[in-house]
């Protein structure tokens, strides 16, 4: 069994839909599609949700979307009934979008617009290429806590609803990224939530590969559009790609790879663009383990410092730092201390899978007790890779490369899969050429 993902980009126009269908009808083995919203579709829909905006801005934004679902939906052999039934779903965001600035909750369906369109438009798509696939609405099968924004799949229950809803020898398509709560309120799982729904579905129908069609080629051994040089990875390990997709790798969620771990699903990540490509097969045990394997690197990084002479020789510090931390919901990546003073660094970019803001509460409550200062403009690079705790010279390699840089932090020894720090943004791209060209080019 096979459960694949569709991205955005891969369903963004008729003739994206049209390749990724035509993937779909290739295979009998894929038994559930998942699809994101057409690409551009949920950036608008949260610009919708902003508090605030002007109704000219608010009016170009829908009108952008109804124009990019049209041109989709025109190529149809029945597009006059589905024009009607998206024109039907626009009114009715229409007459909602007041209640959205009010209620997380509106919010929450407003951005599943999105991915209901999509499908609701793909399904006639795959039946123009022979493919007689049954819409499920993910809502009814994936049900989540209440924290509307970024809410937590309950994995039982959804074990047992796709176990009434999914029978063999039959093609399924739904949606990825949202789910509904106890109440029936329509839940998200945060942005790049698609990936996620994908991974929580396959493991609860025990497949045996999980799918993630996107408009690259696979995972690279750093970013193509930074290093031209760039090589494609044919095979990864699940902990090699687990601290990529953490540390900046943009081809998967985070969260993605935590439930095909948990399932034993093997992850291929390919591209609609080029499929017969052999793209990325994610496992647990490559045949192959370099010593590094791929640098990340992620912009828009803050560093958090905070002193106390309390910390000296006294226990109960750090645990009274991390409260105020987890009670305000902020995430920490790389950690660092002293006698009398403790760094973090914090992923503050607006397009992050967990985006963190010191807001002047947080900073206010840790004043009590701490000085705190704060630096911004950083960037974390990570190498990725096997056995870097114990490979001899790894660190004094790395180091002489990095001699003409400013690093301000390093973390190395808590994983044997990454050796990651922190430079100035400025210096970013430059460091990751410079270790492409020393660690992988060779």
């Amino acid at each position: 069994m096979i459960v694949s993902k569709f991205g955005g980009t891969s369903v963004g126009t008729y003739e994206a839909m049209q390749k990724s269908a035509e993937i779909v009808a290739s295979n009998t083995d894929r038994t559930l599609i998942l699809i994101s919203a057409t690409s551009g579709t949920t950036n608008d829909l949260v610009k919708l949700g902003a508090f605030g905006l002007d109704s000219t801005s608010q009016e170009e934004t829908i009108i952008r979307i109804k124009e990019r679902h049209l041109s989709i939906i025109e190529n149809l052999e029945n597009a006059s009934e589905v024009e009607s039934d998206f024109k039907k779903e626009l009114t009715d965001l229409r007459q909602h979008m007041e209640q959205v600035a009010r209620d997380k909750r509106w919010k929450d369906r407003l951005l599943s617009f999105g991915e209901l369109m999509s499908t609701k438009i793909f399904i006639h798509v795959l039946k123009q290429n022979g493919v007689e696939a049954e819409w499920l609405d993910a809502r009814e099968i994936l049900k989540t806590d209440s924290t509307f924004g970024n809410a937590t799949p309950d994995r039982k229950s959804l074990s047992k609803n796709l176990g009434k809803a999914v029978k063999d020898n039959k093609v399924y398509l739904t949606q990825g990224f949202i789910g509904s709560d106890i109440f029936g309120n329509t839940t998200t799982l945060g942005r790049g939530g698609s990936d996620f729904s994908a991974a929580l579905f396959a493991e609860a129908l025990n497949a045996d590969l999980l799918e993630i069609w996107t408009d690259v080629a696979g995972i690279y051994s750093t970013d193509p559009r930074v290093v031209k040089e760039a090589r494609p990875i044919k095979e990864i390990t699940f902990d090699e790609a687990a601290e990529l997709s953490v540390f900046g790798g943009k081809v998967l969620h985070p969260a993605t790879l935590k439930p095909a771990i948990r399932g034993k699903v093997k992850v291929r990540v390919a591209s609609t663009i080029e499929p017969e490509k052999p793209g990325t097969l994610i496992v647990h045990e490559s045949s192959g383990k370099p010593v590094v394997r791929a640098l990340s690197l992620r912009k828009n990084q803050t560093l958090l410092t905070v002193r106390s002479l309390d910390m000296l020789h006294q226990y109960g510090f750090l645990a009274e730092l991390f409260k105020v931390l987890a009670d305000n919901k902020i995430s920490v990546d790389l950690v660092t201390t002293s006698e009398v003073s403790v760094s973090l660094t914090l992923d503050t970019a607006v397009n992050a899978a967990n985006k963190v803001e010191l807001t002047n509460e947080v900073l206010s409550e840790l004043s009590t007790f701490c000085e705190v200062e704060i630096e911004t403009d950083f960037c974390l690079i990570a190498l990725i890779g096997n056995d870097l705790t114990k490979t001899a010279g790894i660190s004094g390699s790395l180091f002489n490369k990095l001699k003409d840089y400013n690093i301000r932090m390093v973390c190395h020894g808590a994983s044997e899969n990454n050796i990651c720090f922190l430079a100035n943004e400025t210096d970013g791209e430059a460091i990751v050429k410079l270790l492409h060209k020393k660690f992988i080019e060779r």
